[in-house]
């Protein structure tokens, strides 16, 4: 890495981390000075605080089942969606059937449908991660349908020369070729994952962070809704970090 590679890497670190810490000392110095309750808006160091005191105790406890099930949501959305997104490429017949009702339903306001998979599935984890998986797995879809149509023209020419077989072709051609989309598509699903578990939490569950959120509303303890929200907040910025190292090193793996 050259000096000036690492001068634009640290550039992209320090500007939205000195952007972020200058929200904050905005946010503490406006709240204290306005003397804002607590109750409404508290300071980032009362949350803080709050975050110390109950993290171990609480906290942890519920983040880690939102962050499983988030993950596994996750998981599962990007298999069934690479899946899906590679089988109607292959077909246009399919295509042309499936693929306009892939938009249509990814058109529904799907939040609205969350209690539907409580009424099929029940009140546990199983509701929470279709919930999840479905409202996330569409992005993947469409991303990665994306990808496999915009593959050099000449390289399909090339492989039906060699009389390579659609499999060899997805595998070693299109599929590469489309890791940009396919990870644009997966970097939404990690938020969306996480979105359809805390719905999910919000109207059945009894752990969780959404179930903690609703649990300090309820006794209106702004400070621990916050303290939960900074932990859901930091949970997606390492989740949607790891999905960017991976997409670095398959880029570079495979040169695209």
């Amino acid at each position: 890495m050259t000096r000036l590679d690492a001068v634009t890497h640290l550039r992209k670190l320090l500007l939205p981390a000195g952007t972020a810490a200058a929200g904050l000392l905005i946010w503490e110095v406006t709240v204290r000075g306005l003397e804002v309750p607590s109750v409404l808006l508290p300071a980032p160091s009362a949350i803080w605080l709050k975050l110390e005191q109950l993290f171990l105790p609480l906290i942890w406890r519920h983040a880690l089942p939102t962050m499983f099930e988030s993950v596994v949501a996750f998981a599962i959305s990007t298999v069934v969606g690479i899946a899906l997104a590679g089988i109607l490429s292959t077909s246009r017949t399919l295509r042309e059937a499936l693929y306009p009702n892939v938009v249509f339903f990814q058109l529904i306001p799907k939040i609205a449908l969350a209690p539907l998979f409580i009424v099929w599935l029940g009140i546990g984890a199983e509701s929470r991660l279709s919930f999840a998986v479905f409202i996330s797995f569409f992005p993947v879809v469409i991303a990665t349908l994306a990808g496999l149509d915009n593959v050099d023209r000449n390289l399909l020419r090339l492989c039906r020369a060699l009389r390579a077989s659609e499999w060899q072709v997805f595998r070693d051609v299109r599929l590469p070729f489309a890791l940009p989309y396919v990870f644009s598509g997966m970097k939404i699903a990690t938020t969306f994952s996480i979105i359809g578990v805390i719905v999910g939490e919000f109207i059945t569950s009894q752990a969780g962070l959404g179930y903690l959120v609703l649990f300090a509303s309820a006794q209106a303890e702004t400070e621990l809704i916050f303290a939960a929200v900074a932990v859901l907040c930091a949970f997606g910025l390492v989740f949607y970090g790891a999905i960017a190292l991976i997409e670095i090193q398959l880029r570079r793996r495979f040169g695209a």
